[in-house]
């Protein structure tokens, strides 16, 4: 795939309206289109306004975007030239649902999908059973690291643990479907014969608090110093600029900070960090709402329990997940509270003083 066909010579203003003029006569692919939004975005136009130029979504630009840069990630991991054609015509969200896999996973399960010609839904799961399996430091006993394997490794685990017939030979004809290795296949073909059930321990709920009201929202500002002070300290001092729904605070650098309420499991983390994530990159995440995420985690916790969730090291990324046995992998910190944002139907309203002079 190519870079955006535009115009070296065209200013910043120009390429803009040279894009938005591409997405509203949708010329090129798919792929080129998630490119010029997530071009125009940064650039400073918001979603809202590429949809009311373009006819784009937010939600689509969003998929079209994501679903690009994995596009790109599948090209560099080497996916064959039938499934690169494929999707670069089609299956954004297909391949948007492989976004949170490594670059080489993202491949693999982008030609499984091509292969077995699955839906999004379908890819949704198979990129989880992937995920799942990837923090496994040596594969169980008769599956390799294959995707197929991984899927086919998920659905033996399934059955396994579930009495109910139906549902179990729907899980052992999906395992037999995905196996790709003929140890594989032998592990789910000895479930037509053992209808023994294996009880797993329940995942715990992770703690979740959604801010509810502005007094929960503090704001972090900048100290110029004590009295007496020149004008250059007045002015030495940054513009603080919040960002996002939980007013994130980022100076000069690579620095940058996020105000928390002092709620007792904030204040008695000895070594809080706060991680900002998308509620679906958490293990089963299927019961939550898609939306930006804080997680503390607290980095002096590193000893497992199988009663919380952590922070991990997963090929030289952070990953979550939850163990119900001591894991193989370096656990980097618990994971102590996720926090969703306050919901604010109308944020410029909640700004009018005589709200609090009433």
């Amino acid at each position: 795939m190519t870079d955006l066909p535009l115009n070296p010579e065209n200013s910043y203003a120009e390429m803009a309206e040279e894009l938005l003029r591409k997405l509203r006569q949708k010329q090129g692919n798919w792929v080129e289109w998630g490119q010029a939004c997530s071009y125009l975005q940064k650039a400073g136009y918001n979603p809202q306004a590429i949809f009311e130029s373009t006819g784009f979504e937010p939600i689509q630009q969003n998929q079209v975007i994501v679903g690009s840069q994995v596009y790109h990630s599948i090209e560099k991991a080497g996916a064959s030239e039938a499934v690169r054609s494929h999707y670069s015509q089609r299956g954004s969200d297909i391949l948007y649902e492989l976004r949170l896999l490594t670059q080489e996973e993202r491949a693999a399960a982008a030609e499984l999908t091509f292969t077995h010609k699955l839906d999004c839904d379908e890819a949704r799961e198979i990129a989880r059973a992937i995920k799942d399996f990837s923090r496994f430091r040596n594969p169980p006993e008769g599956f390799s690291r294959h995707p197929g394997d991984a899927v086919a490794y998920q659905s033996w685990k399934l059955a396994r643990q579930n009495s109910d017939l139906q549902v179990r030979s729907r899980l052992i004809a999906k395992g037999l479907k995905f196996a790709h290795t003929p140890t594989a296949r032998k592990q789910i073909e000895q479930l037509l014969t053992d209808f023994t059930v294996e009880s797993q321990k329940p995942a715990p709920t992770i703690p979740f608090y959604r801010l509810e009201s502005v007094s929960e929202l503090p704001r972090i500002l900048p100290v110029v110093g004590e009295m007496p002070l020149q004008t250059s300290d007045l002015q030495a001092v940054p513009l603080v600029e919040e960002m996002g729904a939980f007013r994130i605070v980022k100076f000069a650098g690579e620095q940058a900070w996020v105000p928390l309420p002092g709620w007792q499991v904030v204040l008695a983390a000895q070594d809080p960090v706060v991680i900002i994530s998308s509620s679906d990159r958490l293990p089963n995440p299927n019961y939550l709402p898609t939306e930006s995420i804080l997680v503390l985690c607290d980095r002096a916790q590193r000893e497992w329990d199988a009663d919380s969730y952590f922070v991990v090291d997963q090929g030289g990324e952070l990953d979550f997940q939850w163990f119900d046995s001591p894991p193989e992998i370096k656990i980097l910190g618990r994971i102590v509270v996720a926090i969703r944002p306050k919901k604010i139907l109308d944020e410029e309203f909640s700004k009018d003083s005589w709200q609090y002079e009433e």
